[in-house]
Parts: structure tokens; C-alpha cells; sequence
């Protein structure tokens, strides 16, 4: 609902804009088509795998066995992108009730917050990955269904990972230098 005040639709997050808005990314020094086109090719071969084992399986009663375990591969590799893609344009989960409500200093001191939050937790995730990388390379692990070596999909961990908590660190300076934190008649 909007209030006499208020001078237009009152959107949130979830809400698609209307055609009259134009949707603009806040200038970053990476750009945000990284991620964009990440998300576009690790879903087009999501498709194209999930395309061709549908078609073996039909006409073949039989499937590719490769192509479960490089699926579940790449639908994580997309949650991981998409989130370093929601960080970096400070879309992520958060309550708005507490997120836009109060002064203005203490919006932007919650925005700080919540990206310091989300790079120190990606840090964390980051530097602990490489471990585990690094035990799968020294012991030769392979993957259980096809058996190509393990590390080859454990890296992306750390990789995207360090990704993501740059992008909060990256909105943690950006939203220290931000001034107008939504509507300020509230």
C-alpha cells in the first residue's frame, strides 16, 4: 500500500519493477556481467546435459552416467555464482521489517553489518575449503560416479567463495559511502 507521502509504488526485493523504472546495478569496479554470464552458460549447459540424456534415454533405455554427477556439479557451482551475483547487488535474504526501518545511521550501520557478516563467513568457508582441496589433490580422490579426480570439482569451493566475500566487502565500502538509505519520512 502506498501513503499519501510517498510519490510512487513502494517496491521490496522481491517485487518485479515496473516497466517505467528502469532496473540499474550500482557502479562496481568488477563488473556484474561476470557473474551474469557465469549464470547464463552454467545454465545452458545444465540444459544442454539434462537435453542430451533425455534423448539417450529415450530412444536407448539406457543414460550417459556422467551427466548426474556434473549436474548436481553445476547446480551447485550456480547457487554459488547467483549468490556472489545477490551480494554484490545487495539482494540476499534479510528482514526488511528490521533491514528498512529507523534512522537512517542505523540502516546504514545494519547494511555494514550484514556484508562484514557475509564476508568474514565466505572468508571463513573460503580458507577451510582449500583444506579440503588440498587433501582431495594429496590423496587422489576420485569422484564416485565417473572417477575423474575429486579436486577438480572441490576447487570452485575456495574460488568462488573468496569471490563472494570480496563482493561483500566490496558492498561494505560501498555502503559506508551511501547516504540515502530508502525513504527517510518513515
Amino acid at each position: 500500500m502506498t501513503s499519501p507521502t510517498e510519490s510512487g509504488p513502494v517496491l521490496d526485493a522481491a517485487s518485479p519493477l515496473p516497466p517505467e523504472i528502469e532496473a540499474a546495478d550500482e557502479p562496481t569496479r568488477v563488473p556484474l556481467a561476470i557473474e551474469d554470464w557465469a549464470t547464463v552458460l552454467i545454465m545452458g549447459l545444465l540444459a544442454c546435459i539434462t537435453f542430451a540424456n533425455v534423448l539417450v534415454r529415450y530412444f536407448t533405455d539406457s543414460s550417459f552416467a556422467w551427466t548426474e554427477e556434473f549436474s548436481v556439479f553445476l547446480m551447485i557451482l550456480l547457487a554459488l555464482v547467483a549468490g556472489s551475483a545477490a551480494v554484490a547487488r545487495d539482494r540476499h535474504i534479510r528482514i526488511e521489517y528490521f533491514a528498512e526501518s529507523g534512522s537512517m545511521a542505523r540502516r546504514k550501520r545494519l547494511a555494514q553489518f550484514g556484508a562484514i557478516t557475509v564476508a568474514l563467513l565466505f572468508l571463513l568457508i573460503g580458507a577451510l575449503s582449500v583444506r579440503v582441496v588440498w587433501d582431495d589433490y594429496r590423496f587422489e580422490e576420485t569422484s564416485p560416479g565417473i572417477g575423474v579426480p575429486q579436486w577438480w570439482y572441490s576447487i570452485w569451493l575456495p574460488i568462488v567463495s573468496f569471490a563472494i566475500a570480496l563482493r561483500a566487502l566490496g558492498l561494505f565500502i560501498r555502503r559506508g559511502r551511501k547516504t540515502n538509505y530508502g525513504d527517510s519520512q518513515r
